[in-house]
């Protein structure tokens, strides 16, 4: 079996992010364009994020769509939160395979964000002059 490429997405991969995607029934009054599948979709995205290029810049030849298509397809699974549950499933087969090791893992507020936040600075003094005797 030849080795994949970081963008290519293996057929067991799939089958764990498939059923998290949601799923988009077809218009049949306006059909317009065919969609894209969601599997080259993904591998578009993957490919812009391994790369580095522009969205705009994906090179049509791969197959992968527009950039602009696999932008709006990101978007689109980001809003219905699709990676959260990616997350966690993964999170949960690694678990399961006692293969998740944590004893190295940090949090900041990159991953979890701080509802509060922190102190506030106190309000600094006011440098503004007393009114001088005369003016009042």
């Amino acid at each position: 079996m030849a080795k994949l490429k970081p963008w290519e997405v293996s057929d067991e991969l799939w089958a764990v992010i498939e059923p998290l995607l949601p799923q988009r029934q077809r218009r049949f009054r306006h059909p317009g364009r065919k969609r894209l599948d969601d599997r080259l979709a993904l591998q578009g995205i993957l490919f812009v994020l391994h790369t580095g290029i522009a969205w705009e810049h994906l090179p049509q030849e791969l197959g992968f769509g527009s950039g602009m298509t696999c932008w709006r397809r990101l978007a689109e699974w980001n809003a219905s939160g699709v990676w959260q549950r990616l997350h966690e499933v993964l999170l949960d087969r690694l678990r399961a395979a006692d293969a998740l090791d944590l004893s190295r893992a940090a949090v900041d507020s990159s991953q979890i964000r701080a509802l509060k936040g922190g102190r506030r600075p106190a309000r600094p003094r006011s440098t503004e002059g007393e009114p001088a005797a005369s003016t009042i």
